[in-house]
């Protein structure tokens, strides 16, 4: 079940918290706990706290603490922009969000509001967050200052926009639309909308466009002379008093601004009398400006009034206080429960919010984004810590990856090597690491080492291996991690960064061997790229595997994939789709994935298909327009090492893809090989794939 809602707009004021207000109200009389998030906000002081949040916690009366509410201030997110670190600013709002979906039953997400430094980006930056939380959307936009023609172009775009970058949008809601044009927009809205997707036109509302005599004191800095406890009320037009009272009174309409001068008493209280008076229009209140103030006698006597708006003090003149105060563009806030009552009765009146809701609750996600991916992985490893033995700990990189894992408390890292040079090395990288947290054994002094020798003696005497033989290959790094797998001292190794894959693999097909069901070793890679997480195989182990090994591969990938949150859609590669192709290559291929289908036919498989093919949706649909798999594959499975190889290092380089892995298959515990060219980020996200595949054995 969807357990959250991306509310986006196309530009400032689009009455975007109306649309939280409504939808908020409607979810908390039906869930039982609603949480409440906004991925980017203007400040982080605590003494300026974000509206839309205080507003939402406090008329909701949400248990939330005010800094769990927000991913990162606008800022944060264009100071990371700018170093190219977008990616560091999704993991902090995806993990601040995760935190909430796991507290709340349902989590409404308002996206930014335009304002600012760095607008210009903020579309971009809701499409981004939205797709990367991997909740649907409702774009939100404003009718007023546009033609049909320009207000339906940009919804039109921003839906496609959305959609383009798989992102669901379940609702698109017009707003601020002059009431006789509400039927047109729907049906202009119909035209570009599938019917799944509901459209919400909603009228243009003055009262709540109308700003409170607050945010009018606060935009102008302006004093307040009297009537503190009314700054609530809602100013509508303006009136300005230049003119003899008796001309002026007949200007005043209901809950006008009235502005003039200071010194001008018989405006100010004329008006007041007229407030007063049932056969005058009520006033909202008074600005005076200037810098001049009335008589302390006047004062007097309004204060002793029975009905007394509030009346505000500014420096200005009156001219220029007027352009201002037209200026003044209206929020929602806290204090402000007539306009929140408003803002909930207008969309409880034009939104179908029951049918809404059943939509929002039967939505599931397919997207799986490389950030998306990455978090999971983080969240699933922290849930049961395995202990992972890094064996080649005189590499920089080994040990930069170490002390980041363990300052993350993800998994428990054991360290091979001489204690006191490993201490030193890292004290040299200009590492802080907590030694309580890392342990470091030195294989040579363990106090285990000769029952480690007498285990291996047994397990390949019949190898021809002697008592002196099996000491020299426990002197090995790579045979003391895999026997400390084996003896249940640690739960998986990872290594590679310095040696060869054989080197690597060896020791754990010699006794730790394939699990009950595996006939060979196989790899994945988890392929990250911008949109999707592929997984890739064989890239690193089988160079030319016949077609029962490929059927096999398939099998343990598509697994793999599974466990791993991705739906396999398998896609058995060659250079021909179909039947097409004529040749032994494919000929293996086309064998191979008759076994699968024979072996695991609840598996969704294609092949022989080609790469473009597998990947591309108008390429799919046009060579093989009644494949499940073809244009979505998920799982691409390569028919040799040379293709598999080259593709997925071709692909990591020529679109910036994350590629984790290598993954090893088929084997009864977990040994994960790296590649000697790898960075800090491969180990670290290779030692977090084997504390996953141990949790599963």
């Amino acid at each position: 079940m969807n357990k959250g809602i991306y509310i986006a707009t196309l530009e400032s004021h689009s009455g975007k918290s109306m649309i939280s207000l409504g939808l908020m109200n409607t979810l908390v009389g039906k869930t039982a706990k609603v949480g409440y998030f906004r991925p980017v906000i203007d400040s982080g002081d605590i003494n300026d706290k974000d509206n839309h949040i205080e507003t939402i916690l406090k008329h909701f009366q949400i248990d939330i603490p005010y800094e769990e509410t927000y991913g990162l201030t606008r800022a944060e997110i264009i100071q990371n922009r700018n170093l190219g670190r977008i990616g560091a600013s999704l993991e902090i709002i995806i993990e601040k969000y995760k935190k909430l979906e796991q507290k709340f039953d349902f989590v409404l997400v308002e996206g930014s509001d335009f304002s600012g430094e760095g607008s210009v980006f903020e579309f971009d930056w809701n499409v981004n967050i939205a797709k990367n939380l991997g909740i649907p959307a409702i774009i939100v936009s404003s009718g007023m200052g546009k033609t049909m023609q320009e207000f339906i172009r940009s919804l039109q775009m921003a839906y496609e926009t959305f959609k383009r970058d798989d992102v669901d949008v379940i609702a698109l809601a017009a707003n601020k639309i002059q009431p006789k044009n509400l039927k047109s927009v729907q049906k202009e809205m119909k035209k570009f909308l599938p019917e799944k997707v509901e459209i919400f036109t909603i009228p243009l509302i003055e009262n709540l466009n109308n700003p409170s005599l607050k945010e009018i004191k606060d935009h102008l800095k302006g004093r307040v002379i009297i009537g503190k406890e009314k700054l609530a009320n809602q100013s509508g037009s303006f009136a300005v008093g230049a003119m003899q009272l008796r001309n002026f009174l007949g200007h005043i309409k209901e809950n006008s601004l009235v502005i003039t001068p200071g010194d001008r008493a018989d405006i100010i209280m004329g008006t007041l009398q007229a407030h007063i008076s049932k056969n005058y229009p009520n006033i909202s209140g008074m600005i005076l400006t200037g810098g001049l103030l009335p008589d302390r006698s006047i004062v007097k006597l309004i204060d002793g009034l029975t009905d007394v708006v509030p009346i505000i003090a500014v420096k200005e003149g009156t001219f220029e206080v007027t352009n201002k105060i037209g200026d003044i563009q209206s929020n929602i806030n806290a204090e402000n429960i007539s306009k929140i009552i408003s803002s909930i009765s207008t969309f409880d009146e034009y939104v179908p919010a029951e049918k809404f809701l059943k939509n929002i609750a039967e939505f599931q996600s397919n997207v799986m984004t490389p950030h998306m991916f990455q978090y999971d992985l983080m969240q699933r490893a922290k849930t049961q810590r395995k202990r992972i033995v890094l064996p080649e700990s005189e590499d920089d990189r080994i040990l930069t990856a170490a002390v980041r894992l363990s300052k993350m408390d993800v998994v428990d890292i054991v360290l091979l090597g001489e204690e006191k040079k490993i201490k030193e090395q890292i004290s040299s990288l200009g590492l802080n690491i907590d030694y309580s947290k890392i342990s470091i054994i030195n294989p040579q002094t363990f106090d285990r080492f000769n029952e480690y020798v007498e285990t291996l003696y047994e397990l390949r005497k019949h190898k021809n291996v002697n008592m002196d033989m099996a000491k020299d290959m426990m002197n090995d790094s790579a045979y003391f991690a895999t026997m400390m797998i084996y003896k249940g001292d640690a739960d998986g190794m990872v290594s590679g960064a310095a040696h060869t894959t054989q080197h690597t693999i060896r020791p754990a097909l010699q006794f730790i061997k394939t699990k009950p069901g595996s006939s060979i070793v196989s790899s994945v890679f988890f392929m990250c790229l911008d949109d999707r997480v592929s997984v890739f195989g064989d890239c690193a182990i089988n160079p030319n595997p016949n077609a029962k090994e490929l059927a096999e591969i398939a099998i343990s990938a598509a697994d793999s994939s599974a466990a791993f949150g991705i739906e396999p859609r398998v896609a058995m590669l060659s250079y021909s789709s179909g039947s097409s192709g004529k040749g032994a290559d494919v000929d293996k291929v086309r064998e191979a994935t008759q076994i699968v289908k024979e072996l695991r036919p609840d598996l969704k498989i294609e092949g022989p298909i080609q790469y473009d093919a597998a990947v591309d949706a108008s390429v799919g649909k046009s060579k093989m327009p009644n494949s499940e798999v073809a244009g979505r594959a998920s799982v691409l499975i390569f028919p040799d090492l040379n293709t598999g190889n080259n593709t997925y290092k071709a692909v990591q380089r020529e679109t910036g893809a994350l590629a984790i892995g290598p993954m090893l298959l088929g084997l009864n515990k977990p040994v994960n090989d790296l590649s000697r060219g790898c960075t800090v980020e491969d180990i670290f996200n290779t030692v977090v794939l084997t504390a996953i595949q141990a949790q599963e054995k």
